[in-house]
């Protein structure tokens, strides 16, 4: 009954897992000048990079290394004899592995900026390497209940992370109304689950799609089960009519937060859902289909027409992810045209990582100088900090969808693509919105490039900083060079 370990396999989440530990302890243990020395600067100079965040860095790069040695390989642990296996380690998991991976140190860096006095470093830091370790897990699960366990592995640290600052009414109800929301749609999921196994008589995914293969008397039951399943997976990524928890959990938890919950915690429902209705059940998905196409047609529309009326710079970007996730679903209206379609939303998912990120990096900048986030306190940026500036019209226009972030209009034009022939009414639908959503971007932009109302500068922390490079980079050369991006994510679910 003894089974060898792929440690070769696991190796990256064991990382992110072990460094949570190390960063918990080493901030215990560390003295209050040690904690102290690298916060304490002189007035206006820019904060360098706490210890808890130096190390969660270290570790989301030391957990790079085994997945890049993994590339091209197929690797599988944790089977059962002469069966399936629980954790899979192949192109799939890789590709989201890297959005993960990319996202969790954009996200340390913008926290590192956030003062000891408003948010515990080392606790703050062990949460996110604890649910991105969960976040990793997800894309190499092959059975449902290793699935759900990962799910909720992403989603209870970020409760913390969402209440985790001191003296903020705001941010322990956005925490509460994050925690009932997440906990009934892990109710309902893990309904739909057992409904599946008991129809199914397996927990694997390949098992589930075997059992739905053979017909049976529990055809219905299975159906009611991936329904089920389906809606709880929706408040994961936000779907309309599942999104009501996004704006205020995204305003009232601090920018970092925001951008993890937005990015890879949004990531990890989407792979969920591409496991389990592409790997799991396709023979249903001329029933899930339709759903998920009327979804994305009122998510990203109700996201954009909403997203019209915000001041508010976080919760601008709240309903604009609203959207984006609305544009994602897309491609899973168009399934009937095959794999190819779910890798589309895989390859638009990358890039709106990229461009999202980097969105909010800029905000933890601005937000280091006018915590109020109104669109107005980004007069004259452009100008006033031409970085900061730059990349936030670079991500704009890229999330707009237009020159020169062409990254977001090969984006769109991918997914548009995978429409275009099976569901043409969304893909109209999605051409309506795409036109809606540059009103708001476009008045966003142009705020970067008027005379700025107090003229005061003000130093930008140094993790912050380098968190704007970095996808401010990232977003010019996948602009340049697309390819890199769009080809394998754009193929690897075709070639399973």
């Amino acid at each position: 009954m003894v089974q060898p370990v792929d440690w070769m396999a696991i190796a990256a989440p064991l990382i992110l897992a072990g460094t949570a530990v190390v960063v918990l302890l080493a901030d215990a243990f560390a003295s209050p000048t040690v904690g102290r020395a690298r916060l304490t600067t002189r007035p206006g100079a820019p904060r360098e990079l706490p210890v808890a965040a130096t190390l969660t860095v270290v570790g989301v790069l030391g957990a790079v290394v085994p997945a890049a040695l993994s590339w091209g390989q197929q690797r599988a642990t944790f089977c059962v004899p002469h069966g399936p296996c629980s954790f899979v380690l192949d192109r799939f998991t890789l590709v989201f592995w890297a959005v993960v991976l990319f996202g969790t140190l954009v996200v340390a860096l913008i926290q590192s900026a956030v003062p000891k006095s408003v948010t515990p470093p080392g606790e703050w830091n062990f949460l996110l390497l604890s649910s991105a370790t969960g976040a990793l897990t997800i894309a190499a699960s092959r059975d449902l209940i290793t699935l759900v366990v990962a799910l909720e592995v992403v989603s209870l640290p970020a409760f913390a992370m969402v209440g985790l600052r001191r003296g903020s009414p705001g941010a322990a109800e956005a925490a509460l109304k994050f925690f009932l929301v997440s906990v009934v749609s892990t109710a309902v999921m893990l309904m739909g689950v057992s409904l599946l196994y008991g129809a199914t008589g397996s927990v694997f995914l390949r098992g589930v799609a075997n059992g739905l293969s053979s017909g049976g008397p529990l055809q219905r039951v299975a159906l009611v089960g991936a329904l089920l399943t389906l809606v709880g997976l929706a408040f994961k990524v936000a779907a309309v009519p599942f999104h009501m928890w996004v704006p205020d959990t995204y305003v009232g938890a601090p920018v970092a937060v925001a951008a993890y919950l937005s990015v890879v915690s949004k990531s990890a429902g989407f792979v969920g859902l591409m496991l389990v209705l592409g790997f799991g059940l396709p023979q249903l998905a001329g029933v899930w289909a339709p759903v998920l196409a009327v979804l994305a047609a009122l998510t990203m529309t109700v996201g954009n027409v909403i997203a019209l009326r915000q001041q508010h710079a976080v919760r601008l970007l709240a309903w604009s992810s609203v959207a984006q996730a609305g544009y994602i679903l897309v491609p899973f209206g168009a399934v009937a045209a095959g794999r190819a379609a779910l890798g589309a939303a895989l390859g638009y998912l990358a890039i709106y990582a990229v461009m999202n990120l980097g969105a909010f990096a800029v905000a933890g900048v601005v937000g280091s100088r006018h915590p109020g986030q109104r669109i107005g306190d980004y007069a004259g940026l452009v100008r006033e900090k031409p970085l900061a500036g730059g990349a936030l019209a670079f991500a704009l226009v890229a999330l707009a969808g237009l020159p020169p972030g062409i990254l977001g209009l090969f984006a769109k034009v991918v997914v548009f693509d995978a429409a275009a022939g099976p569901v043409t009414w969304l893909a109209v639908v999605m051409a309506v919105n795409v036109a809606i959503g540059l009103v708001y971007y476009v008045r966003w932009l142009v705020e970067l490039f008027r005379p700025s109302y107090d003229g005061e500068s003000f130093a930008t922390p140094r993790g912050a900083g380098l968190a704007v490079l970095i996808t401010f980079v990232a977003g010019i050369v996948l602009s340049v060079l697309p390819g890199l991006l769009l080809d394998p994510f754009t193929t690897v679910l075709a070639q399973r």
